[in-house]
């Protein structure tokens, strides 16, 4: 693993949360995994409204994992603010979701997602493309070097 990895995972089910923390708690030591249940906390986490952002708990997410069909604000609204905001543009979002309409995953590509993964139904396809997820993310992919990523605050734009 490249430095630490950090997620910030909006997900409403409980059930795909605990997996999702569990994938990671077990396939990749030291993550650290914050979970949103809705639109609205992602987005106060991110922009810094809450106070967590760069927080010793919980540092600056190196990916988000977002879930579409949230309470409230929408993934779709979510994505589009993180990919308009110029300090979270180049945050990599992965949306992670039970939706396989091309209508949903054309509309997050045009939004900016980085990756569209439709949930897998069963418990061992869910690890298996967790798996998969943390290895390209947390050991392939070269993310913006560290003095060009966003900070999370729009007010240093």
């Amino acid at each position: 693993m490249r430095g630490h990895f950090s997620v910030l995972l909006v997900e409403d089910n409980q059930l795909d949360a605990e997996l999702v923390r569990n994938a990671f708690f077990e396939t990749l030591k030291g993550a650290s995994v914050r979970v949103a249940t809705d639109g609205e906390t992602a987005l106060e986490c991110l922009l810094g409204t809450d106070g967590h952002v760069k927080s010793a708990s919980f540092p600056e997410p190196t990916i988000v994992l977002l879930d579409l069909k949230l309470p409230g604000i929408s993934g779709f609204q979510v994505l589009e603010k993180i990919k308009s905001t110029p300090n979270l543009k180049r945050l990599p979002v992965v949306v992670f979701t039970s939706s396989n309409q091309d209508s949903d995953r054309a509309a997050c590509y045009d939004l900016g997602a980085n990756s569209y993964v439709v949930k897998p139904s069963s418990y061992e396809g869910f690890l298996e493309a967790a798996a998969k997820f943390i290895a390209y993310w947390s050991e392939l992919n070269s993310a913006p070097p560290s003095e060009d990523r966003p900070t999370g605050r729009i007010d240093d734009a």
